[in-house]
Formats: C-alpha cells, structure tokens, sequence
C-alpha cells in the first residue's frame, strides 16, 4: 500500500530564508531517488533539492518566489516502495494534524489553564507570547525589541554593517527586506555632508554625492541588460571590502622555468588530469602561510582581535558566464599537487554549472585570483573579507634575467598580493612574496 510522504530541504550550511527560482518536476509526476524536485538560487549558486525517495509527486507545499530553510517540506510524494506497515504508521500520525485546529473555531481566546496531563512544548508557549503576533515560521520569530526581519536580511544588513534599528521596513506590517537595508545604504551614502556625524564632517565619512541620473537613450540607441544575482551579491560585498579595507597591493616576480617544464612532464603523465600552474601556486602560497601565519587570519567583529587559524583552506576564484564564483579546496597541507589537480577540476565544473553548494565556498583562508590564462602583467584585487589578503596572479612571459655573467631567457610569473594594511604591514607583505616567489622558483622546496 502507497504511502504519502513528506520531501523536505536537507541541509543546506547555514543558508536559511533561500528563495525558490524553479520547480523542476509538477503533480503527477514520477520521480526516483535523488531526482531533483526543485532549484534554490543562494547568494552565490544555485542549489537542486533532491526526492529523499521514488515515487509520484501528489502536491507541491511551496511555489516560486517562497522562501525555504534547512526542513522546509517542499513536496508531498506517493512512496510505492512503502510497506503496509509503514503506510498504516502514517496514517494515525496524520490525524493530530487534521484535530490541531479544533480549538481555533471558538470564538473567544482560550485561556491558559493548567493541564492535569501533556503540558504544551515550551516552543508553542513561545510562539503564543513573541512578537509581531502574526503568523509566520517560527524561525522569524524575534522579540518584540528587535527590528522585524527575517534571519536572510539580518545576515545581508550585517554583511553592510547596517543596524536595523534605523532601517524602516516597507513590506507587510513593516517587516525589513533586501531592498529597504540596500535603500538605508544608498541613502546613507548620499545623504548631504551636513546631515553627517562630527567624524563624517571632519572627513572620517565618505560624504558621496548622489550618484548621476542620465537618460543614455538621449546620446542613441540602448539596451538594459539586468545584472546576475550572482554579480549584484557579489558587486555589494566587494564595494563593502574596497570602501572598509586600507588595501596595498605589494607585486613581485617569481621564476617558474623549471616549475612550468616539471608541470608539463607531469600532466604528460597524467592526462586524465589537467594539471594546472594553479596547484603548484596553492601549494606555494600554503608554504607561506606557514612561514607567515599573520596572513591565515581574520579580524574579529570589533577589529581589535586576530584570529589566527590553523588550518589552510583556499579560495579560487572562478570565471563563470553568471559572475565570479569562489569555491574552497579545503586542508590544502595535506593533499599532493595531483590531488588538488583533481579537486580544482571538479569544482571548477560545479561553478561553471552553478552546482556549487555553500559549504564548497565557504571557510576559506586566503583567495587567488588567477588571470594567466588571460593576459596581464599585474592588478590589485580585492580582499574577500573576512580574509586580510588575497593573490593575484598575472601571465608569465619570457623575459631576459641577468645571472651575473649573461642575460638569459628565463619564464616569470608575476603576483599581486593585495592585503589589509591594519593586520599586514608593507615590509611583512614584500618578505611574503619573496617568499612565495621562492618557493615557485624551486620546487623542491615545495616537497620540505
């Protein structure tokens, strides 16, 4: 005998409040294990919710638009594969359900009275008395002290460094959105030198003017052309790390000639595997990171504290049709150069498909952003904050080097190492890239 079953969102990192872009499946359908019912677009990646088992969709509990977390039952599924143990189970735990709203067709209020026997959960109790006294997940449920707002645009508002309790919201019974927190900021922005604090008016501020309204149809033909969420998320925090970081960018040249003539032999030898100049840039840049452990940190919320880490995770930087995506290849001390080869490689697919999940971009220690595959001979990034420094590296090219007797043609890579100059200071940054450089330049060293 069939049993209907509830399909709900697996864990998902703390990603909550992620909204639904499309349902890939509809009522009626049949669908197998791991099949995917329906898409979830977070801030960086688009997310499959897979069937938790076989069987026909008979009802679909969320539409496009809906915001789910972690639990959320998205669907409720026919499971032919039930046993009639299991279908029999079901159905007395459906019946509390189907009584729970009894109670609710009396006209007054019922009192709390104390129950001789099955005490209400200590949850619904809180339910019955927070606030707003509206009907919403109880995950959103906040004291009444604090702003209106769901845990997604409490993260977003925190990421701007945006305190909510100035913020008005616009959305039903003055609940916060994205769009109110990114309307604070922008008005902040542009709001007049006089309206600043002391600090702002003795240029502590960024007292902008407003940012230029123009008709461009006027000078000739146009098209919009919306950005990506992916671009709008991303545009946000890297404006955010470029406006609070003091970036330096400290630039250096590393030899790679018998680096690069190593690496080819190697993926001779391995041609399942594409192995790049980026695996041995990894495992280069986690050798300084242990020579210098003040670039493995953050700065804590209040920027008074460093937290030096003792692991080594690294973000790469991926170019993607919808925008830059940075995936995390984590313990990277302990994996071999044909290791990460192959892990880069599989994450480097997930972006570019938008298959990445927030756990694979989240963590990291420190970022590189490589463009040798582009051109260029050097460029600032940014830092992706909460990290204090970031990689960039360029194309190498043959240039002429000077060994004390002769020029001679040698291969050169050149790095950027943009870094926050209130945890690294300029002398620390030159001994890291020297560093790094050497150990590109020799890599024997890489095996130490």
């Amino acid at each position: 005998m069939a049993a209907i079953k509830e399909a709900k969102v697996p864990d998902i990192g703390n990603y909550k409040d992620v909204p639904v872009i499309e349902w890939l499946v509809a009522v009626g359908d049949t669908v197998k294990p791991e099949q995917g019912l329906l898409s979830l677009e977070s801030d960086k990646a688009t997310m499959e919710v897979p069937a938790p088992f076989g069987g026909v969709v008979r009802e679909l509990k969320v539409k496009v638009g809906d915001s789910v977390s972690e639990g959320t039952v998205v669907a409720l599924i026919e499971d032919s594969a039930a046993t009639p143990a299991e279908a029999a189970a079901a159905r007395p735990a459906a019946a509390p359900e189907a009584s729970a709203p009894e109670p609710a067709k009396s006209p007054e209020p019922v009192p709390a009275v104390p129950a001789p026997a099955a005490a209400p959960p200590a949850a619904d109790l809180a339910r019955a008395t927070a606030s707003p006294p509206i009907a919403f997940d109880s995950s959103q449920v906040m004291p009444q002290s604090v702003p209106y707002a769901s845990p997604g645009v409490r993260a977003f508002a925190r990421e701007l460094g945006v305190d909510l309790a100035q913020v008005s919201g616009s959305e039903r019974k003055g609940r916060i959105g994205r769009a109110d927190v990114s309307a604070f900021v922008k008005s902040s922005l542009a709001a007049a030198p006089a309206t600043r604090s002391s600090a702002s008016a003795a240029g502590g501020g960024l007292n902008l003017l407003p940012w230029p309204v123009i008709d461009f149809a006027r000078f000739g033909e146009i098209e919009a052309a919306p950005l990506s969420r992916i671009k709008k998320i991303s545009g946000a925090n890297l404006a955010r790390n470029w406006a609070m970081i003091p970036h330096v960018t400290q630039h250096d040249l590393a030899d790679i000639t018998e680096l690069e003539a190593f690496r080819k032999k190697l993926a001779e030898e391995n041609k399942d595997l594409k192995v790049t100049p980026l695996v041995f840039q990894i495992k280069a840049l986690v050798a300084a990171l242990k020579k210098f452990p003040q670039f493995n940190a953050s700065l804590d919320a209040s920027g008074e504290n460093l937290i030096l880490k003792k692991y080594f995770h690294v973000g790469i930087a991926v170019d993607t049709p919808e925008g830059l995506v940075v995936p995390v290849i984590r313990d990277c001390d302990r994996k071999g150069l044909l290791d990460l080869a192959g892990e880069l490689g599989t994450l480097s697919a997930k972006a570019r498909d938008r298959k990445l999940g927030p756990a694979q971009m989240s963590g990291g220690c420190i970022s590189i952003s490589s463009l040798g595959g582009i051109g260029g001979t050097a460029f600032t990034p940014i830092v992706n904050a909460p990290e204090v420094a970031i990689l960039g590296v360029s194309k190498a090219a043959i240039q002429p080097v000077w060994d004390g007797k002769e020029f001679k043609p040698r291969l050169l890579l050149p790095l950027s190492l943009s870094y926050d100059h209130r945890v690294i200071d300029g002398a620390d940054a030159a001994r890291f890239t020297a560093y790094l450089a050497q150990q590109l330049g020799d890599i024997r060293r890489l095996l130490l």
